[in-house]
Protein backbone atom coordinates (compact mmCIF):
# COMPACT_ATOMS: atom_id res chain seq x y z
CA UNK A 1 0.00 0.00 0.00
CA UNK A 2 0.84 3.54 -0.35
CA UNK A 3 1.62 5.08 2.93
CA UNK A 4 2.04 8.54 4.55
CA UNK A 5 2.92 9.12 7.60
CA UNK A 6 2.28 11.70 10.52
CA UNK A 7 4.17 12.31 13.44
CA UNK A 8 6.45 14.36 15.68
CA UNK A 9 8.38 13.29 18.91
CA UNK A 10 10.81 11.00 19.15
CA UNK A 11 8.89 8.07 19.97
CA UNK A 12 7.69 8.03 16.53
CA UNK A 13 10.46 7.43 14.65
CA UNK A 14 10.68 3.64 15.26
CA UNK A 15 7.50 3.13 13.62
CA UNK A 16 8.24 5.35 10.57
CA UNK A 17 11.65 3.59 10.12
CA UNK A 18 9.67 0.36 10.33
CA UNK A 19 7.76 1.73 7.44
CA UNK A 20 10.98 2.58 5.26
CA UNK A 21 11.73 -1.09 5.60
CA UNK A 22 8.44 -2.77 5.15
CA UNK A 23 7.13 -3.98 1.74
CA UNK A 24 4.65 -0.73 1.70
CA UNK A 25 5.57 2.70 -0.25
CA UNK A 26 6.56 5.53 2.05
CA UNK A 27 5.23 8.74 0.22
CA UNK A 28 5.21 11.23 2.54
CA UNK A 29 5.52 12.66 5.63
CA UNK A 30 3.52 15.20 7.78
CA UNK A 31 4.93 16.67 11.00
CA UNK A 32 4.46 19.87 13.10
CA UNK A 33 6.70 23.08 12.51
CA UNK A 34 10.39 23.30 13.71
CA UNK A 35 10.46 24.72 17.15
CA UNK A 36 12.83 26.61 19.00
CA UNK A 37 14.91 23.95 21.21
CA UNK A 38 18.35 24.02 22.57
CA UNK A 39 20.18 26.42 24.39
CA UNK A 40 20.00 29.25 22.07
CA UNK A 41 16.44 28.38 21.41
CA UNK A 42 16.90 28.13 18.04
CA UNK A 43 14.58 26.89 15.57
CA UNK A 44 14.61 23.16 15.21
CA UNK A 45 13.43 19.95 13.14
CA UNK A 46 11.13 17.40 14.60
CA UNK A 47 12.79 14.29 15.26
CA UNK A 48 10.17 12.71 12.59
CA UNK A 49 11.66 15.82 10.36
CA UNK A 50 15.19 14.93 10.95
CA UNK A 51 14.64 10.96 10.37
CA UNK A 52 12.51 11.64 7.28
CA UNK A 53 15.29 13.76 5.65
CA UNK A 54 17.66 11.26 6.17
CA UNK A 55 15.12 8.35 5.00
CA UNK A 56 14.83 10.90 2.01
CA UNK A 57 11.38 11.01 1.93
CA UNK A 58 9.05 14.11 1.18
CA UNK A 59 7.85 16.00 4.18
CA UNK A 60 5.23 18.71 4.76
CA UNK A 61 5.22 20.66 8.23
CA UNK A 62 1.36 22.87 8.17
CA UNK A 63 0.81 25.25 10.87
CA UNK A 64 -2.27 23.65 10.98
CA UNK A 65 -4.07 20.40 9.89
CA UNK A 66 -6.81 22.61 8.68
CA UNK A 67 -5.14 24.08 6.13
CA UNK A 68 -6.12 23.67 2.50
CA UNK A 69 -2.69 23.48 1.51
CA UNK A 70 -2.33 19.92 3.24
CA UNK A 71 -5.34 18.46 1.64
CA UNK A 72 -4.02 18.86 -1.29
CA UNK A 73 -0.89 18.32 -0.97
CA UNK A 74 -1.93 14.90 0.57
CA UNK A 75 -4.45 14.20 -2.31
CA UNK A 76 -1.04 14.42 -4.32
CA UNK A 77 0.32 11.95 -2.38
CA UNK A 78 -2.74 9.80 -3.15
CA UNK A 79 -2.48 7.29 0.03
CA UNK A 80 -4.25 4.08 0.76
CA UNK A 81 -3.79 4.88 4.09
CA UNK A 82 -2.18 7.63 6.47
CA UNK A 83 -0.31 6.26 10.02
CA UNK A 84 -0.59 8.32 12.49
CA UNK A 85 1.96 8.34 15.66
CA UNK A 86 1.82 10.99 18.20
CA UNK A 87 1.61 13.87 15.38
CA UNK A 88 0.25 16.81 18.32
CA UNK A 89 -2.48 17.76 16.45
CA UNK A 90 -6.96 16.98 15.80
CA UNK A 91 -7.30 16.16 11.89
CA UNK A 92 -10.59 17.62 10.12
CA UNK A 93 -12.96 15.31 8.82
CA UNK A 94 -12.24 16.48 5.54
CA UNK A 95 -8.38 14.95 5.66
CA UNK A 96 -9.84 11.96 7.40
CA UNK A 97 -11.53 11.07 4.27
CA UNK A 98 -8.83 11.36 1.33
CA UNK A 99 -7.61 8.10 1.97
CA UNK A 100 -9.49 4.75 0.83
CA UNK A 101 -8.62 3.41 4.10
CA UNK A 102 -8.73 6.57 6.27
CA UNK A 103 -5.79 7.21 9.12
CA UNK A 104 -4.88 4.65 11.63
CA UNK A 105 -2.98 5.59 15.10
CA UNK A 106 -0.50 3.89 17.10
CA UNK A 107 -1.87 4.25 20.63
CA UNK A 108 0.26 3.25 23.60
CA UNK A 109 -2.39 2.10 25.71
CA UNK A 110 -5.39 -0.76 25.94
CA UNK A 111 -8.06 0.96 24.38
CA UNK A 112 -10.50 1.80 25.65
CA UNK A 113 -8.79 2.79 28.46
CA UNK A 114 -6.73 5.89 28.54
CA UNK A 115 -7.71 7.70 25.87
CA UNK A 116 -5.74 11.10 24.88
CA UNK A 117 -2.16 12.81 25.19
CA UNK A 118 -0.29 11.09 28.13
CA UNK A 119 -1.71 7.48 27.68
CA UNK A 120 2.00 6.16 29.30
CA UNK A 121 2.26 8.93 31.88
CA UNK A 122 -1.37 8.48 33.27
CA UNK A 123 -1.14 4.77 33.33
CA UNK A 124 2.34 4.99 35.80
CA UNK A 125 0.68 7.82 37.89
CA UNK A 126 -2.48 5.61 38.55
CA UNK A 127 -0.52 2.87 39.67
CA UNK A 128 -1.42 0.45 36.39
CA UNK A 129 -0.19 -2.88 36.22
CA UNK A 130 -0.16 -3.18 32.76
CA UNK A 131 -0.75 -1.30 28.96
CA UNK A 132 -0.45 -1.99 26.07
CA UNK A 133 -0.39 -0.14 22.18
CA UNK A 134 -3.39 -0.38 20.08
CA UNK A 135 -3.30 0.27 16.54
CA UNK A 136 -7.12 1.94 15.56
CA UNK A 137 -8.52 3.92 12.49
CA UNK A 138 -9.30 7.47 13.81
CA UNK A 139 -12.68 9.38 13.70
CA UNK A 140 -13.69 12.55 14.76
CA UNK A 141 -14.44 11.68 18.90
CA UNK A 142 -10.84 11.25 20.41
CA UNK A 143 -9.55 7.96 20.07
CA UNK A 144 -13.04 6.69 19.63
CA UNK A 145 -12.75 4.55 16.66
CA UNK A 146 -12.67 1.06 15.57
CA UNK A 147 -9.50 -1.36 16.60
CA UNK A 148 -7.42 -3.44 14.14
CA UNK A 149 -5.35 -5.03 16.86
CA UNK A 150 -4.11 -4.10 20.84
CA UNK A 151 -1.50 -6.08 22.48
CA UNK A 152 -1.14 -6.05 26.51
CA UNK A 153 2.32 -5.35 28.03
CA UNK A 154 2.83 -5.35 31.82
CA UNK A 155 4.63 -2.29 33.54
CA UNK A 156 8.09 -3.19 35.01
CA UNK A 157 8.31 -2.08 38.51
CA UNK A 158 10.97 0.44 37.57
CA UNK A 159 9.58 1.69 34.74
CA UNK A 160 9.73 5.19 34.16
CA UNK A 161 7.76 6.90 31.69
CA UNK A 162 10.64 7.41 28.93
CA UNK A 163 11.59 3.74 29.33
CA UNK A 164 8.09 2.60 28.68
CA UNK A 165 7.42 5.31 25.87
CA UNK A 166 10.40 3.44 24.36
CA UNK A 167 9.76 0.21 24.56
CA UNK A 168 6.11 0.71 23.86
CA UNK A 169 7.19 2.59 20.72
CA UNK A 170 9.21 -0.77 19.56
CA UNK A 171 6.25 -2.76 20.01
CA UNK A 172 3.89 -1.01 18.53
CA UNK A 173 6.31 -0.39 15.37
CA UNK A 174 6.54 -4.08 15.11
CA UNK A 175 2.27 -4.41 15.26
CA UNK A 176 1.55 -1.72 12.98
CA UNK A 177 3.60 -3.50 10.29
CA UNK A 178 1.33 -6.61 10.69
CA UNK A 179 -1.68 -4.46 10.75
CA UNK A 180 -1.01 -2.85 7.28
CA UNK A 181 -0.43 -6.64 6.05
CA UNK A 182 -3.40 -7.58 7.55
CA UNK A 183 -6.21 -4.51 6.28
CA UNK A 184 -4.17 -5.15 3.07
CA UNK A 185 -5.38 -8.47 3.15
CA UNK A 186 -9.02 -7.35 3.76
CA UNK A 187 -9.22 -6.85 7.93
CA UNK A 188 -11.96 -4.75 8.88
CA UNK A 189 -11.42 -3.10 12.39
CA UNK A 190 -13.82 -3.99 15.20
CA UNK A 191 -15.96 -1.09 17.21
CA UNK A 192 -14.73 -0.42 21.03
CA UNK A 193 -16.21 -1.66 23.95
CA UNK A 194 -18.63 1.17 25.61
CA UNK A 195 -17.76 -0.18 29.02
CA UNK A 196 -13.83 0.61 30.57
CA UNK A 197 -13.52 3.84 29.07
CA UNK A 198 -11.09 6.26 30.85
CA UNK A 199 -8.89 9.21 29.72
CA UNK A 200 -5.80 10.30 30.02
CA UNK A 201 -5.30 13.76 29.50
CA UNK A 202 -1.78 15.87 29.05
CA UNK A 203 0.10 16.23 32.21
CA UNK A 204 1.15 19.64 33.31
CA UNK A 205 3.17 21.05 35.72
CA UNK A 206 1.21 21.29 38.33
CA UNK A 207 -0.22 17.89 37.85
CA UNK A 208 3.47 16.50 38.62
CA UNK A 209 3.38 18.37 41.97
CA UNK A 210 3.94 15.72 45.38
CA UNK A 211 1.74 16.23 47.82
CA UNK A 212 3.38 14.47 50.77
CA UNK A 213 -0.20 13.56 52.49
CA UNK A 214 -0.52 10.74 49.97
CA UNK A 215 0.46 7.36 50.33
CA UNK A 216 4.69 6.50 49.22
CA UNK A 217 3.49 4.00 46.56
CA UNK A 218 1.24 6.81 44.88
CA UNK A 219 4.20 9.22 45.18
CA UNK A 220 6.59 6.93 43.55
CA UNK A 221 3.79 6.45 40.77
CA UNK A 222 3.81 10.10 40.48
CA UNK A 223 7.49 9.82 40.06
CA UNK A 224 8.22 7.76 37.79
CA UNK A 225 5.01 8.61 35.76
CA UNK A 226 6.62 12.36 35.25
CA UNK A 227 9.90 11.00 34.27
CA UNK A 228 11.25 13.09 32.38
CA UNK A 229 9.14 15.01 31.84
CA UNK A 230 8.24 17.28 33.54
CA UNK A 231 9.22 15.89 36.61
CA UNK A 232 7.57 15.80 39.74
CA UNK A 233 8.30 18.54 41.79
CA UNK A 234 7.77 20.16 46.04
CA UNK A 235 9.74 23.24 47.41
CA UNK A 236 11.97 23.28 50.10
CA UNK A 237 12.85 26.59 51.89
CA UNK A 238 10.82 28.23 49.36
CA UNK A 239 12.61 26.89 45.95
CA UNK A 240 11.78 24.22 43.62
CA UNK A 241 13.16 21.33 44.18
CA UNK A 242 12.58 18.13 41.62
CA UNK A 243 12.40 13.79 42.63
CA UNK A 244 13.36 12.20 39.50
CA UNK A 245 13.91 8.50 41.21
CA UNK A 246 12.60 7.31 44.60
CA UNK A 247 11.25 4.23 46.16
CA UNK A 248 8.73 3.40 48.59
CA UNK A 249 10.48 2.31 52.34
CA UNK A 250 9.43 1.56 55.64
CA UNK A 251 10.23 4.71 57.46
CA UNK A 252 8.91 5.06 60.61
CA UNK A 253 8.46 8.41 62.70
CA UNK A 254 8.49 10.82 60.01
CA UNK A 255 5.58 13.00 59.35
CA UNK A 256 4.69 14.03 55.94
CA UNK A 257 7.13 15.25 54.05
CA UNK A 258 9.61 15.49 56.30
CA UNK A 259 13.00 14.60 55.75
CA UNK A 260 16.35 11.80 57.62
CA UNK A 261 19.05 11.68 55.88
CA UNK A 262 21.69 9.09 56.58
CA UNK A 263 24.88 8.13 55.26
CA UNK A 264 23.86 5.60 52.81
CA UNK A 265 20.52 7.63 51.91
CA UNK A 266 17.94 10.11 52.44
CA UNK A 267 14.34 9.61 53.25
CA UNK A 268 10.74 11.91 53.84
CA UNK A 269 7.80 10.96 55.11
CA UNK A 270 4.37 10.15 53.41
CA UNK A 271 1.47 10.08 54.19
CA UNK A 272 1.88 6.46 54.94
CA UNK A 273 4.97 4.37 54.73
CA UNK A 274 8.39 6.21 53.34
CA UNK A 275 10.41 7.22 49.86
CA UNK A 276 13.76 6.77 49.70
CA UNK A 277 14.99 9.93 47.38
CA UNK A 278 17.25 7.78 45.10
CA UNK A 279 18.19 11.10 42.35
CA UNK A 280 16.73 14.83 43.54
CA UNK A 281 17.53 17.76 41.80
CA UNK A 282 17.81 21.07 43.93
CA UNK A 283 17.22 23.98 42.87
CA UNK A 284 19.78 26.01 40.31
CA UNK A 285 21.83 22.25 40.77
CA UNK A 286 22.52 19.43 38.27
CA UNK A 287 20.15 15.94 38.73
CA UNK A 288 22.67 14.08 41.73
CA UNK A 289 21.84 10.80 43.85
CA UNK A 290 20.03 12.00 46.83
CA UNK A 291 22.07 10.18 49.14
CA UNK A 292 24.99 12.88 47.87
CA UNK A 293 22.50 15.62 47.76
CA UNK A 294 22.44 15.01 51.32
CA UNK A 295 25.77 15.16 52.55
CA UNK A 296 26.22 18.44 51.16
CA UNK A 297 23.15 19.98 52.45
CA UNK A 298 22.08 17.98 56.09
CA UNK A 299 18.62 18.05 55.63
CA UNK A 300 17.40 16.14 58.59
CA UNK A 301 14.17 17.83 60.02
CA UNK A 302 13.50 20.06 57.58
CA UNK A 303 10.65 19.57 55.64
CA UNK A 304 9.29 19.74 52.12
CA UNK A 305 6.36 22.63 51.29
Amino acid sequence: MRVVFAGTPEPAVPTLDALARSRHELVGVITRPDAPGGRGLHLQPSPVAERAVELGVRVVKPRSAREPQLATWLAERDPDIVVVVAYGALLPDELLAIPVHGFVNVHFSVLPARRGAAPVQRALMEGDSSTGVTIFQIVSELDAGPVYQSVESEIGADETAGHLLERLSSLGAHELIDTLDAIDAGQQPVAQPTEGVTFAPKVRVDDARIQWHLPAQRIGGLVRGTNPAPGAWTTLHGERFKVLRATPVVADGLEPGELRASKRDVLVGTGEGGLRLDEVQAFGRKPMPGADWARGVQPTGARFE
